[in-house]
């Protein structure tokens, strides 16, 4: 067993088995305590809330409490493993939410035969928690879902292996493109994957600049182009009217290569086929779709992406998702829509541009200096301006567009 394996292990079983426990947030000691936490003294505030609602938010935890759900059927890049084995990737969800934006989370896995029995069941408690965080649920299920929990319910839900990591490429991707001086609008995109991330990751794109009939996706019988009979609907989407059908054909003059899919699928001589000054961002994990050490040594004028920690340029959804979620919380949103995720992604795409603060240098040692460049288009996830420029951004689209429950964010919120 490996060093980092054992080491692993022992950090979820010890000094006790998960990653996340239940505090109190009041004082229960003495009998006086307990008549106020409980019998007769809650009888108050249920009945404020019962003659309003919305006074749930001021007298229990609703609007600081996520619930992180996933059926465990697209875990990390292991697979479909089942509800159980997702328990420490949703712990790990829950860990991350406080770590970085305080918020409280709890992990609830699903086990159903249909999709509509996975929907009733989380529709069916959504009013417990001010938002919901969707995990780990394989394609194209993970769509209806989704959208089937935003009809129903009047919190935000969020698919975060869609919208999370389509809002991190995003920021990198203008960044990246300003740097080697190209307009998205007018870039070609090669997009390898069709599953959850990919397909949101382009559609966030498009929203951004980028160009739908610029943008070539493969699955893995190659290029979905509109001749195609055997696509789903989502994948319709980006049916490109082309006669070229391998990865070969679109790479060649492309500026941007984004791999959602698998390790080693492209190789040097398919890189060395792009447009001069091109972006690739290999984001499979842990092994990327081509090593930076492999497509570096192929020519030295690309910026490069991956989802790892050990590059430059890690492309991780720990860079969102906490402060989306708490600034959406923060204004009683009943969505997290288009204009906040476009919101997220001018935010983040901006703290890349300014100064790294030294306690971001401290945290990582093995760096001498970061600023703007090839090798920074993003933010680091100990920065922490994050918080309060990603949570303040979302804030403010969410009252702007009309889905926030109150109409202007309290003077001083998010003040760094």
């Amino acid at each position: 067993m490996s060093d980092f394996r054992q080491k692993a292990l022992d950090y979820h079983e010890f000094p006790i088995p998960g990653k996340i426990s239940v505090e109190l947030t009041k004082s229960a000691e003495t009998a006086a305590d307990l008549a106020l936490a409980y019998s007769p003294g809650v009888a108050e505030p249920v009945r404020e809330i019962a003659a309003n609602p919305d006074d749930v938010y001021r007298y229990t935890n609703k609007g600081n409490l996520i619930a992180v759900i996933s059926n465990g059927t697209a875990i990390l890049g292991l697979g479909d493993l089942g509800p159980m084995a997702s328990k420490p990737v949703m712990e790990g969800k829950a860990l991350l939410f406080k770590r970085f934006a305080n918020l409280d989370s709890i992990d609830i896995e699903v086990k159903h035969r249909t999709i509509d029995e996975f929907v009733d069941t989380v529709a069916n408690i959504a009013d417990t928690f001010g938002g919901i965080n969707l995990e780990d649920i394989k394609a194209p299920e993970c769509f209806e879902i989704e959208k089937a929990l935003i009809e129903r319910c009047s919190i935000p839900v969020f698919h975060d292996d869609q919208h999370g990591t389509a809002i991190v490429t995003s920021a990198g991707m203008i960044n990246a493109l300003e740097i080697q001086g190209k307009k998205i609008e007018e870039s070609v995109i090669v997009c390898l994957g069709a599953g959850a991330a990919a397909t949101a990751c382009m559609e966030l794109l498009i929203k951004c600049g980028a160009m739908r009939e610029k943008i070539y996706m493969l699955d893995r019988k190659g290029v979905i182009h509109t001749r195609r009979e055997d696509i789903n609907e989502y994948k319709k989407m980006f049916a490109n009217n082309t006669d070229k059908r391998t990865l070969q054909d679109v790479i060649e003059d492309a500026d941007v290569f984004v791999g959602v899919s698998g390790p080693d699928l492209v190789t040097e001589d398919d890189i060395k086929l792009m447009a001069p000054n091109p972006v690739i961002f290999a984001c499979s994990n842990p092994d990327p779709e081509i090593k930076p050490e492999v497509a570096m040594a192929a020519r030295s004028d690309l910026i490069m992406g991956t989802g790892r920690s050990d590059y430059p340029n890690q492309v991780n959804n720990v860079l969102c998702f906490p402060f989306i979620f708490r600034g959406a919380l923060d204004v009683r949103a009943s969505a997290i829509n288009d204009e906040m995720k476009v919101a997220a992604v001018k935010a983040l795409a901006e703290l890349a541009k300014e100064p790294v603060l030294p306690q971001v240098l401290q945290a990582y040692p093995e760096v001498d200096s970061m600023e703007f460049g090839p090798n920074y288009v993003l933010p680091k996830p100990m920065d922490p301006r994050l918080l309060p420029r990603i949570a303040k951004a979302v804030a403010q689209a969410a009252i702007d567009s009309g889905v926030a429950g109150i109409e202007q964010l309290p003077e001083g919120y998010m003040a760094e």
